[in-house]
């Protein structure tokens, strides 16, 4: 469990399936990220997310909101896919409602901060579509660094979907 001023970064639980399903059903939420995601999506994400806690020690934690436990999101760490095998990633996403109060940004330092803690690994990255301004706004806030020549067709995106070509942005393990 990570504590920040207002959040609670935690392991998943079933009940937060229900609220999961429902972020992802905002078409404005998965804009940059694929088609509005199924309930069974969300049970799949949910118990990929408990299974890497299990394995790593980490994953995309829930985001939690400590004035009245509401579940924001999720934010965090995982071992990268296989197309950045080796990696760690960093990622988020959180309920329209919630965006542009500095929670992402919040969530996200402490996942970093927890990452270089806990982790022995030299650097750590994420991805998104080049049109996600506000997401590589934030990683860029972060002091994540676009990777020249590091844009990627996304091997889980079908082919011809606008969401295909991914940037690739790497912060190094501070000094």
């Amino acid at each position: 469990m990570i504590e920040t001023p207002r959040l609670t970064l935690r392991g998943w639980r079933e009940a937060d399936v229900a609220p999961f399903h429902a972020m992802g059903q905002d078409e404005e939420v998965m804009r940059y990220l694929g088609p509005l995601m199924t309930l069974d999506q969300a049970r799949a994400a949910y118990e990929r997310c408990v299974a890497r806690q299990a394995e790593a020690g980490c994953c995309f934690w829930a985001i939690e909101r400590k004035s009245d436990a509401a579940f924001l999101g999720f934010c965090g760490l995982q071992q990268g896919y296989d197309f950045l095998e080796g990696e760690i990633e960093i990622g988020w996403r959180l309920r329209r409602d919630t965006w542009g109060q500095g929670y992402a940004r919040e969530a996200a330092e402490a996942s970093l901060a927890w990452g270089w803690g806990h982790l022995d690994a030299p650097r750590i990255t994420a991805i998104t579509v080049a049109a996600n301004t506000r997401s590589w706004g934030l990683m860029e806030r972060l002091g994540l660094s676009r990777v020249e020549g590091g844009d990627f067709d996304h091997p889980a995106v079908p082919e011809g979907s606008p969401l295909k070509r991914h940037i690739l942005y790497r912060i190094d393990r501070p000094a």
